[in-house]
């Protein structure tokens, strides 16, 4: 794709929100990147311009059949004032796994990813710099073709917004207790679970409701046909520690391979820790607590990193990890991957990209 850019600008730009305020998704840049689609074109018409609201026909296709899909990644600043993404090619693969399975067309990844770099270059006072904080960038795409017939759209809209975010647990990780979930699923085999399209996230929200309504933070989702084997915790991959080797449910087509997920197994390999991918069920959970070698709990997640898990309830049953304080493990995979992506440590990976100055 060869496409130009165009920037159109804004007659004035917003105020900065106060950095100790932003949390997770309340504000919003100055500027989003969109791109239209069409059967007789393809992709085209590549532009940043002000953020603002959309418009939308009625029988657009993505409000009756559901043709929506998106990403999540971050871009940090690091000690010396530069920008880098991290790891951006594995969120641009996945967009694409993602349009694939809900039949959208592909997307180039390079040039999305020279787009994601021009409004980042743009926005780059948005970067915020306090610990533990970033800013957010979502690609999605959604069908917006109007009419009604059940079949994939002939035209879609991409788009890219940013939001500067806070830490997400402030100035320490803290446990969370978690409420195994026995009557909901997440996902199936041979459906979508392996992609991020927002039904799956709509489907999560009755689970979700009932855990925060009896003092759960998250739910542990189990797998669909036999309610027995470990998925995901919450929008997360979930790792044990288990007798001092690190287990994570192995990839089977239900589950989201994060990129948070592949850093952690990676990271761990580096650092020579012993750690695998398999199936593991609830009852192997809670009898490695029972033999007293279930060490530590916790999710890794693009927008938490790394979140240890203090309490899990199951079948009736609440068992306590580590006395409710975040592992060792945790602790030092947290320090280290925020440790790369802001710059601060060595990336022996080569997972960060820097963000350079783009001509707009």
């Amino acid at each position: 794709m060869t496409q130009e850019i165009t920037f159109i600008q804004r007659e004035q730009l917003k105020a900065k929100p106060d950095p100790a305020s932003l949390g997770f998704g309340k504000y919003f840049t100055d500027y989003m990147f969109v791109m239209d689609y069409h059967t007789d074109n393809g992709w085209h018409n590549a532009r940043i311009v002000p953020y603002g609201p959309l418009t939308l026909d009625p029988s657009s296709m993505v409000f009756h059949y559901g043709q929506a899909i998106f990403e999540g990644m971050k871009a940090y600043k690091t000690p010396d004032g530069e920008v880098q993404l991290f790891r951006p090619d594995k969120n641009m693969k996945r967009l694409n796994d993602s349009c694939d399975r809900l039949c959208i067309p592909q997307i180039d990844g390079e040039f999305l990813l020279k787009a994601i770099k021009q409004l980042v270059t743009v926005e780059k006072d948005w970067v915020p710099e306090g610990a533990g904080q970033s800013l957010y960038i979502r690609p999605f795409i959604y069908a917006s073709e109007a009419g009604l017939g059940v079949h994939p759209a002939h035209q879609y809209t991409l788009l890219v917004i940013m939001s500067p975010s806070g830490a997400y647990y402030g100035d320490q990780l803290n446990p969370v207790n978690i409420y195994v979930e026995e009557h909901y699923v997440r996902a199936v085999l041979g459906g979508v679970g392996h992609v991020k399209t927002s039904g799956n996230y709509a489907a999560s929200l009755k689970a979700q409701e009932k855990a925060e309504a009896n003092g759960y933070a998250q739910i542990l989702w189990l797998d669909a046909k036999e309610n027995k084997y470990v998925e995901e915790v919450g929008s997360m991959n979930i790792f044990f520690k288990i007798n001092g080797e690190v287990v994570t449910p192995k990839l089977n087509g239900s589950i989201l391979p994060g990129v948070t997920r592949d850093s952690v197994i990676q990271i761990l390999k580096h650092w020579g820790e012993p750690v695998r991918e398999e199936r593991i069920s609830i009852e192997e959970v809670f009898a490695a607590y029972e033999r007293g070698e279930l060490e530590e709990v916790f999710g890794a997640g693009t927008a938490a990193v790394i979140s240890p898990v203090g309490e899990l309830t199951w079948n009736g049953k609440t068992i306590v990890i580590n006395d409710r304080k975040i592992g060792q493990t945790s602790q030092r995979l947290y320090d280290g991957i925020t440790g790369i992506q802001l710059g601060k440590l060595e990336d022996p990976f080569n997972w960060t990209v820097k963000v350079s100055a783009v001509e707009v």
